[in-house]
């Protein structure tokens, strides 16, 4: 009766990786309840700054901040990878936290840059305004349907292997060995169904965006193009690639000199 301990084994995987799907998207859809209630409210309100950090994180903030200020010619971002601070005063909290990550010699490389931006107060307070407002994902929650998805898929080939390994097990006499298959069907079964209920069911999630969140960007995407606030939104949406001056972009994208602290 060996083959009914890896049957047991089999549920095991099944069952602790659908249960743990099931909440996980239960919790996931907590700040989706949340952020409905502001969609209308903030359908025309998403600033700059939000719209970058929903799409790409703190590091897109950082890029949207640099390109802003270099377009109105108070940074100069160089095709070399350096950044030299043409008007020190910031406008607001976050170019002055790009400011403070060039230094007091006004003159740094862009990775660095970016990266101790992107760690500033300014973008964690940032971030803090939109979890409490339900459009961005809390710190660490954004990954975890998939994570529970991936286990559930693991735990679907698991099921499968252990079920071969019944098989081929010598059975007791008078044990069919297709009653042994079905049995493992059922957990396999089991597993199949949540990840086909949770491809149509579950909301997309992105790493950094609540589906209230990916709703408001998918407004912004949709507004006429052409003026220099466009062109921002794109960047922040879209990331450099969305940079139409060679030289510019080449500026992010400049590696040969690596930056290190």
């Amino acid at each position: 009766m060996f083959w009914v301990l890896l049957l047991l084994l089999a549920w095991a995987f099944a069952g602790t990786a659908c249960t743990r799907l099931c909440l996980a998207a239960v919790h996931a859809a907590a700040p989706d309840a949340a952020g409905a209630a502001v969609d209308q409210e903030r359908a025309h309100a998403l600033t700059l700054y939000e719209a970058a950090f929903l799409s790409g994180g703190p590091a897109r903030v950082a890029d949207v901040t640099m390109v802003s200020m270099a377009r109105q010619r108070r940074l100069l971002l160089a095709h070399t990878g350096w950044a030299t601070v043409v008007d020190p005063r910031g406008h607001d909290e976050i170019e002055q936290s790009v400011i403070g990550a060039i230094g007091p010699q006004g003159q740094s490389r862009i990775q660095p840059v970016r990266a101790r931006a992107a760690g500033a107060e300014a973008v964690r307070r940032l971030a803090d305004r939109l979890e409490r407002a339900g459009l961005a994902v809390p710190d660490g929650a954004g990954t975890t349907v998939a994570a529970a998805v991936r286990q559930v898929r693991a735990g679907a080939l698991a099921v499968a292997a252990l079920g071969a390994s019944a098989l081929l097990l010598p059975l007791p006499t008078g044990t069919p060995r297709l009653l042994v298959g079905l049995w493992f069907a059922l957990p396999l079964i089991l597993s199949l169904s949540c990840l086909a209920i949770t491809r149509f069911e579950v909301q997309p999630y992105s790493r950094w965006a609540s589906p209230a969140g990916l709703r408001l960007l998918d407004g912004l995407t949709r507004r006429p193009a052409g003026d220099e606030r466009s062109f921002l939104t794109s960047v922040a949406v879209r990331g450099i690639r969305a940079i139409g001056e060679p030289e510019l972009r080449a500026a992010f994208t400049h590696r040969d000199q690596p930056w290190r602290e």
